[in-house]
This record gives C-alpha cells, sequence and structure tokens, in this order.
C-alpha cells in the first residue's frame, strides 16, 4: 500500500504546493487499483505526474465540501473515460455532494462513460467494506460538515509451513490451499489434518487514518487509534493556536498530539496555510516531533510505503 501526495496546501494552490488531495494505492491481492481522498482544483494534472492511474481510480472519499477539497472533481470524473476508464466509480462524502456533482454534471453536459454510485454520509461508522478492507468515517471539529476516514486492511491468513506439510504428508495443491484458509482437511489415508498445526499466526492488516479538516476533537484520536499511518492536517504553527482554533484547524502540536493520544506509528503533515513555504515545513515538523517523534511534514508528489508488520521499509 502507497499514499501518494497529490496536493499538500489549504486554501489556494501556490508554485509548487496544490491544495488537498492524496490517492492510496491498493495491495496487489486487492486490485491495485486507488483511492482518492479528496480531490483540490488541479488534481488531474498532479496525477500525470505520478504513477497514480485515472483509469483505475475505483473510490473517491471526499472529506467535507470546501473547495479547495473538492474543486477538481467534477473535471477529473469527466476527464477519466478519456484516460481509458470504463469501471464503475463509487464516491462517498458528506450530503450536499450528490447535488452539487450531479447539478456540475448537467448543467456542463458532461456525460460519463461509465457508472457513478454517489453515497452521502448520513452518519457515523462503517462507510465500506469488502472481504479485505473496511473504511470508518466518524465526525470532524470543523466549520462545515467534514468526515475523517479510517482505512483498516483485514488480517490475513499466516504462512504455510512447507517442513511441516511435508512431515504430515499434505502434497500442494488444493489441501494445502484449504489449510491455509484456516479449514482442516481429511487426507486420503484417512487422518486429519488441523489447519493451526501448520499454519503460522494470522498477518495483522494496516490501519491508515485520513481526517478531514478539523480542531482538535475526540474523534480524530478514535479514528487514529494504533493506526500505521495518520494523516493529519497541520495548518499553522504552534503559536497560531488560537487562530487555528478560530478557522476550525489544527496547529502542528496539536496534530501530534492527537497521534501521541492514539498510539500510532506515523504522523503525516499535511494542509499547509499559504503563510509557509517550502523552507518552513522542516520547522513545523519539529515542533510536532517534540511532542510525537515519528512527524514528518509532506510534500507534493511524495510517495509513502506503508508496510505489512512483518514487512521492513526500504
Amino acid at each position: 500500500m502507497e499514499l501518494t501526495f497529490l496536493g499538500t496546501g489549504a486554501g489556494r494552490p501556490l508554485p509548487g504546493r496544490n491544495v488537498s488531495s492524496v490517492a492510496l494505492r491498493l495491495p496487489p491481492g486487492s486490485g491495485g487499483g486507488y483511492w482518492l481522498f479528496d480531490c483540490g482544483e488541479g488534481t488531474q494534472h498532479q496525477m500525470m505526474r505520478t504513477p497514480v492511474k485515472l483509469s483505475k481510480l475505483e473510490r473517491i472519499f471526499i472529506t467535507h465540501l470546501h473547495g479547495d477539497h473538492t474543486f477538481g472533481l467534477p473535471g477529473l470524473l469527466g476527464s477519466r473515460a478519456f484516460a481509458g476508464g470504463t469501471s464503475p466509480v463509487w464516491l462517498y462524502g458528506p450530503p450536499g455532494l450528490r447535488e452539487w456533482i450531479e447539478t456540475s454534471l448537467r448543467i456542463t453536459e458532461t456525460r460519463l462513460e461509465y457508472e457513478l454510485h454517489l453515497a452521502e454520509i448520513e452518519r457515523e461508522g462503517m462507510v465500506y467494506e469488502d472481504e479485505r478492507i473496511r473504511v470508518i468515517a466518524a465526525e470532524m471539529a470543523h466549520r462545515t460538515a467534514c468526515f475523517g476516514y479510517r482505512i483498516e486492511e483485514k488480517a490475513a491468513f499466516g504462512k504455510l509451513d512447507a517442513a511441516k506439510l511435508q512431515a504430515f504428508g499434505v502434497p500442494n495443491g488444493p489441501l494445502a490451499g484449504k489449510l491455509k484458509s484456516g479449514k482442516d482437511v481429511t487426507l486420503p489415508d484417512g487422518r486429519i489434518v488441523r489447519s493451526k498445526d501448520v499454519v503460522g499466526p494470522p498477518v495483522e492488516g494496516r490501519v491508515i487514518t485520513i481526517l478531514g479538516d478539523t480542531s482538535p476533537c475526540d474523534n480524530a484520536v478514535r479514528l487514529a487509534k494504533r493506526a500505521d499511518v495518520v494523516v493529519h492536517e497541520a495548518t499553522f504553527a504552534a503559536e497560531l493556536e488560537e487562530k487555528a482554533l478560530e478557522y476550525g484547524h489544527c496547529t502542528t502540536v496539536q496534530a501530534a498530539e492527537t497521534a501521541r493520544k492514539a498510539g500510532a506509528k506515523r504522523l503525516l503533515l499535511t494542509h499547509f496555510s499559504t503563510r509557509y513555504r517550502d523552507d518552513d515545513l522542516q520547522r513545523l515538523a519539529e515542533e510536532a516531533k517534540a511532542v510525537f517523534r515519528e512527524s514528518f511534514a509532506v510534500h507534493d508528489l511524495l510517495e509513502v510505503h506503508i508496510p505489512k508488520p512483518n514487512e521492513h521499509e526500504g
């Protein structure tokens, strides 16, 4: 799984820093497609500078309807068919999303050559689940309806022990496959081989938390609980806490406090005010590191690999 930051700025774009959007590349076992979280103006232009393929976009999760998180959405949806995208797309977000998208497409006479499924989030809880991944949404503390998302990869079956299979006389093939999937099997000679005797413990899934614009709140901590990665806005430096609260945002230190309280593994700071230039980002990261050591300020086009629990990052 990988995150690609397509925009890390707040409010309006700057040279070298676009407004909010981040893409999540799914693991090969889940199809290897992409999910998008927010879609600020210029997002599809940013995609052209990355490995993210518009044709492989499957789901889009919008945190809230402010323009710096959504103005790129109609254009991106309209361009997807031209990029070879014919499979359905699912779009999730707060109430009002359906009216805005349907009106935008209708007025501009934009016809999509694929199915678009719109789901407005009416209450907190699970908004998507399949056999490998679930997505949980909770409301943030912002000036408008805004959601954060927790993406949970479900635990995978453990590794087959080849030596034990051989000792039990289990041949490669369907019987070994059943054992790996947690099922006991009966061999041709009548012996029963239990899955737990030849398969290692389940492999814990990864957790990625992507929060929308927010002031500090309990829901942010809950969504980030023991997450491998937390993507958190840090619109302002630590000394501007009062201004952050006024506009429904967080400072670097407040974002770090959320990650610390949640017991997260890594914090990625984004959504920086236009008052900060690239030379300021290291200072902003250091403010957060003083509270939560594994804090990092991200930049546009950065790709972040999220390893499995038994995998080491290169």
